[in-house]
């Protein structure tokens, strides 16, 4: 049954790079032949997996390499730990300045949206007041207008005053 590479190395006890790296190493066997690929997956076959369960057999020093290499990457591992706590906390400070930041807008914006709700209001009381004072009876509107013109005299429309006659002579 064919396996992928994880899983064979995780059955020998090492790591993929182990493996691939002995076969790159050893020109003897020609893997393609032994395997497969599906997407980005490679399966290997069981002859192949005898083959490479052979390779890494003779050489004793495998395994050796493979701690070696697994007790440094643990140590890389707690410094790499390390960094990422301090990257986290500096990422968290960050954060918590951007928030009381973004509050501040937001009370901000509140503030203004309030204002402009006040201004809104104290419009909408002129137009009322406007509407009132046009929408009032035309005789109240008309004295008050008219009361600011100086009252002209009776009778000063030209059809009201009499006409002067015009005597004719005759003879003349």
């Amino acid at each position: 049954m064919p396996k992928t590479i994880r899983e064979l190395a995780d059955e020998l006890g090492v790591s993929k790079q182990a493996i691939w790296q002995k076969i790159k190493r050893d020109a003897s066997i020609d893997l393609r032949q032994f395997t497969s690929t599906k997407g980005n997956t490679v399966y290997v076959d069981v002859d192949g997996q005898k083959a490479i369960k052979a390779m890494l057999s003779n050489d004793s020093s495998t395994r050796y390499r493979q701690q070696k290499d697994d007790v440094d990457d643990n140590k890389k591992d707690a410094v790499d730990g390390q960094d990422e706590v301090k990257f986290l906390r500096n990422l968290v400070s960050e954060i918590q300045s951007e928030k009381k930041e973004l509050h501040k807008l937001l009370d901000q914006q509140q503030r203004l949206a309030l204002q402009d709700k006040q201004l809104l209001e104290e419009y909408k009381a002129e137009i009322k007041d406007l509407k009132a004072l046009t929408m009032a009876p035309h005789d109240d509107g008309e004295k008050e207008v008219t009361s600011d013109k100086q009252p002209e005299p009776e009778n000063s429309t030209p059809e009201s005053q009499p006409k002067p006659k015009k005597w004719w002579r005759f003879g003349k």
